[in-house]
This record gives C-alpha cells, sequence and structure tokens, in this order.
C-alpha cells in the first residue's frame, strides 16, 4: 500500500500530466488558429476521417456517467477534492476522473506506473500504429469530432515507461 507521501506525490504528478496534455493541446489549437490563413503545402486528411474511437471507457466508466454510476464501476475513490476522484486500483495503476457541474464525467486520466500496471498499447487504444520516436517514447491526441471527445496516449521512454491515456469532452 502507498504511504501518504507517495500518494501525494503520484497525486501530483498525475495533475501535472494531465495539465501538460491539455497545455499542449491548446498550444496545438492556438498555433492551428495562427497558421489558419497560410495554405499549406500539403493537405492534412479531414477530422471526418477519424469515425469511431476505438477508447470508449475506462473499466466500465464513459463519459457522461453520473458519479453513482462511477462509484458502481470502480468502487469507493481513495480521495475526493471537488470535482475529482482518485483512485488506485493497484500499486501501478492511479485513476482520476473529473465532473462537471452536475456531477457527470468529463474526463477520466489513467496513469500506469513504471511498466507495473497492465498499460494498454498505443495501437490498442487508437486501433492502428503510431509514431514512436527515437527515444522510444509516444504521444499522441486524436479529436473524435462526433463521439464529442477526444483521447490521449502518452508513454515515455526507457524500460519502465510511465503510461497516461486520457478521454476528455470536447468544449461545447
Amino acid at each position: 500500500m502507498y504511504f501518504v507521501s507517495t500518494q501525494r506525490f503520484v497525486k501530483t504528478l498525475i495533475v501535472l500530466v494531465v495539465a501538460g496534455i491539455l497545455i499542449s493541446g491548446v498550444a496545438s489549437s492556438v498555433a492551428r488558429a495562427q497558421n489558419a490563413g497560410q495554405k499549406p503545402a500539403q493537405a492534412a486528411p479531414p477530422a471526418a476521417q477519424v469515425e469511431e474511437p476505438r477508447y470508449r471507457e475506462y473499466r466500465g466508466v464513459r463519459l457522461g456517467m453520473t458519479e453513482a454510476e462511477v462509484h458502481s464501476a470502480l468502487g469507493t475513490p481513495k480521495e475526493s477534492e471537488g470535482r475529482q476522484e482518485f483512485y488506485a486500483l493497484s500499486d501501478g495503476e492511479m485513476a482520476q476522473v473529473f465532473y462537471d457541474a452536475r456531477r457527470n464525467v468529463w474526463a477520466v486520466t489513467v496513469s500506469y506506473l513504471g511498466g507495473r500496471g497492465q498499460a494498454p498499447t498505443p495501437e490498442q487504444v487508437f486501433g492502428g500504429p503510431v509514431e514512436v520516436k527515437p527515444d522510444g517514447s509516444v504521444y499522441k491526441m486524436v479529436k473524435y469530432e462526433r463521439a464529442g471527445y477526444y483521447v490521449a496516449y502518452s508513454r515515455d521512454a526507457g524500460d519502465a515507461p510511465f503510461v497516461t491515456v486520457v478521454m476528455q469532452k470536447l468544449p461545447d
């Protein structure tokens, strides 16, 4: 079982990873907006080609579920703070569930720590190959406009990688 200081460290680490993913998404959107007037040399494939997400739920938890439905799927959270709950599902797998004002799920972040958790592969999350950087790390985010949410996958380099999978509603 985790010591309190380890739980705080992991909780802080998860919050920082989520913030980094969200910030990179915002920065990407700003860059696209700034370049909107410029015509690219080669057009990117339309977003409509990405029809249905493969990653639709985490352990029975889907976006839009009520807090009671989440508790039925994951049990009692280890910690609850405002509109978010923290779950330690094993020594190597932790999840954060974020709620909107009506206490419906708007985001789920799952972290697999140092190779100890059963992290999904990016191919399992997205249904196809992903680009692996020379150091072995991976980052990919796909917006599923029709489904109303995005999925992001991040894996750092090394023999015992830290993997984070995020599923979050798109803004209305």
